[in-house]
């Protein structure tokens, strides 16, 4: 493909998939910074692409190339709330920390279930009540205590406890189905 042909999908792509892009990355990330890195990240791959013409559907490779650089920034913060995430099996515990740690020479199968595991994860975080996903995300994913998140939404801490109470609860739920789905 000629370079100037090339240039010229790789700005009407960014013209068109730019803000939407934007929009769906903005509320699952931290700040308006990490956001424009993971866009950055994203488009900087797309470029690379020597084959550009040959991608049939444009918009679901950026949504899907999107959503693993997300979780990939996830993936990087800390996991000491995952230690909630133990189930007892016959041969001992299970920890979901323990399989989301696993480097990728564990072998395609970790990887494959530290996917689905991420991947369901995201999902359960989307089901909550908005005011329970912003307690949970902000407290464990964005280091915040909970009287952090109190004051600066103007509500009472046990309001706050009560909300990451009940995420919690449901992460937990969530993650349990998927532990039985995978060793069913």
């Amino acid at each position: 493909m000629p370079q100037k042909e090339k240039e010229n999908i790789i700005s009407q792509t960014v013209s068109k998939y730019g803000g939407k892009l934007m929009s769906y990355i903005r509320p699952k990330v931290k700040n308006t910074e990490d956001a424009e890195d993971i866009l950055q990240e994203v488009w900087y791959q797309f470029s690379s692409l020597t084959n550009l013409s040959e991608i049939v559907n444009v918009g679901g490779w950026l949504y899907r190339v999107t959503a693993n650089k997300i979780t990939d920034k996830y993936r990087k913060k800390k996991t000491e709330n995952l230690e909630d995430f133990v189930y007892e099996d016959e041969d001992g515990d299970f920890s979901i920390k323990d399989i989301l740690l696993m480097d990728e020479s564990a072998g395609p199968e970790v990887k494959m279930f530290q996917d689905e595991i991420w991947k369901k994860l995201f999902e359960a975080l989307e089901e909550l009540p908005e005011k329970q996903r912003l307690v949970y995300v902000e407290n464990e994913l964005n280091d915040k205590t909970l009287q952090e998140i109190a004051d600066e939404h103007g509500e009472n801490i046990k309001t706050i406890i009560s909300r990451k109470n009940y995420a919690v609860k449901h992460l937990r739920n969530r993650l349990r189905k998927l532990y039985e789905d995978l060793n069913s």
